[in-house]
């Protein structure tokens, strides 16, 4: 069985999607510390002309030491509203447009409290509309018994060593490569391999071409048949 373990990101980019589609098993990590300007909370979008900016869900403020798990959205103010008015911008020119904000709206249809469960059905349903729909995990959910990890890159491997059906490889990504000490997931047993996205250009309709953008930006230029051939183009390490 191939594994995934990543913090829950709302509306990532390509390789995020990657991971789930190639994996039998992907599971949200939520009992680490939430870090503030990171991805759980926010993503990227087109501007009007050139450049990018960010799409962002308002959480309700708490401590340095908060986890993502318990990082509830600020329902006071009108996130929702606001977010389908930044994705007006692709209106005139995208020609997915219309199908894309129909899954946003899906998935604002919906009221959520936490930012976990906002990305885990926004991340499920663009996995439906893209053709590889798997329920994810929420591991504070999952009742896991796991040993104590010793170093931050044994949280994975204790992890996979509970899970029934057994694992046989991890997989993560690119960035993890110089983090991950190979040697204790091979004693077990585990091989871990690093994906490397070969992200390809599309047209945006502008002159230059801004990479690494949310999903939703892919979704707005490119057919599900497009989409997902962009997510087979990797290798692993």
């Amino acid at each position: 069985m191939k594994v995934a373990i990543m913090q829950p990101y709302f509306m990532p980019y390509l390789g995020y999607m990657s991971l789930i589609k190639h994996t039998d098993q992907f599971i949200l990590f939520d009992v680490v510390q939430f870090i503030r300007h990171g991805w759980i909370e926010r993503n990227r979008i087109l501007k009007q002309n050139e450049g990018w900016l960010y799409m962002q869900v308002p959480l309700i403020k708490n401590g340095r030491d908060i986890l993502i798990k318990d990082c509830l959205i600020d329902n006071s103010k009108n996130w929702k509203s606001k977010i389908l008015s930044q994705l007006d911008i692709y209106k005139k020119k995208a020609p997915y447009y219309y199908k894309t904000v129909n899954i946003v709206n899906d998935i604002f249809s919906h009221e959520y409290s936490d930012v976990v469960t906002l990305n885990k059905t926004a991340l499920e349903k663009i996995s439906e509309y893209l053709g590889f729909y798997k329920p994810l995990q929420v591991f504070s959910e999952m009742n896991l018994s796991i040993d104590e990890p010793n170093a931050a890159d044994e949280w994975a491997l204790n992890i996979c060593k509970k899970l029934e059906g057994g694992v046989s490889n991890y997989i993560n990504p690119i960035g993890g490569l110089d983090f991950f000490d190979r040697k204790k997931y091979e004693k077990e047993g585990i091989t871990i391999e690093f994906q490397k996205m070969k992200l390809s250009s599309y047209n945006q309709k502008r002159e230059s071409f801004e990479n690494g953008l949310s999903i939703l930006d892919v979704m707005m230029f490119n057919s599900p048949e497009e989409i997902n051939v962009m997510l087979d183009q990797f290798e692993l390490v």
